[in-house]
Formats: C-alpha cells, structure tokens, sequence
C-alpha cells in the first residue's frame, strides 16, 4: 500500500482555503516513472478532493534531471 497517507497531503490545503493542489514526491533512485502504487495513491487522492471539494491538479514525480506529470501523462483528467 501507499505510504502516503491521503490525509497528509490534504491537512493544509482547507486551513489555506485552497481550491487545489499539486502533489509531488521523489524517487530515489532516480527514475521518475511512476509505479503501481504512485497510481493507486493518485487515484485515491482523486477521489479524496472530489469529498473535500479540493482539486488535485497534478501529480509530479521527480528524478534525477528529470520528472513525470501523471496530468501530461493522461492519468489525471484535465481541469475544465
């Protein structure tokens, strides 16, 4: 399972007022390609925003010079 919890990443946004947010994190070992649980915890924080009334704009993985945007990649619909 996701280490992230989804909780975690929402716990400022509705202090912020915010409308969205971007999601991010590293892979260490330098490959930016997501795996099957970067996949799962996106759609779970999908789902988590669409409760929240919190829109998750994107997901971006870094590596090493390089980075994955699941919202380019079409894992995550575009706004509109």
């Amino acid at each position: 399972p996701p280490a992230v919890h989804r909780r975690m990443d929402f716990r400022d946004a509705p202090a912020a007022a915010a409308t969205a947010i971007v999601i991010f994190h590293n892979h260490p070992s330098g490959d930016p390609t997501p795996s099957e649980d970067d996949l799962i915890l996106t759609n779970r924080m999908l789902s988590a925003g669409v409760v929240m009334g919190i829109d998750v704009v994107d997901h971006i993985i870094l590596g090493d010079q390089r980075y994955c945007s699941l919202l380019e990649a079409g894992a995550i619909p575009r706004p509109g």
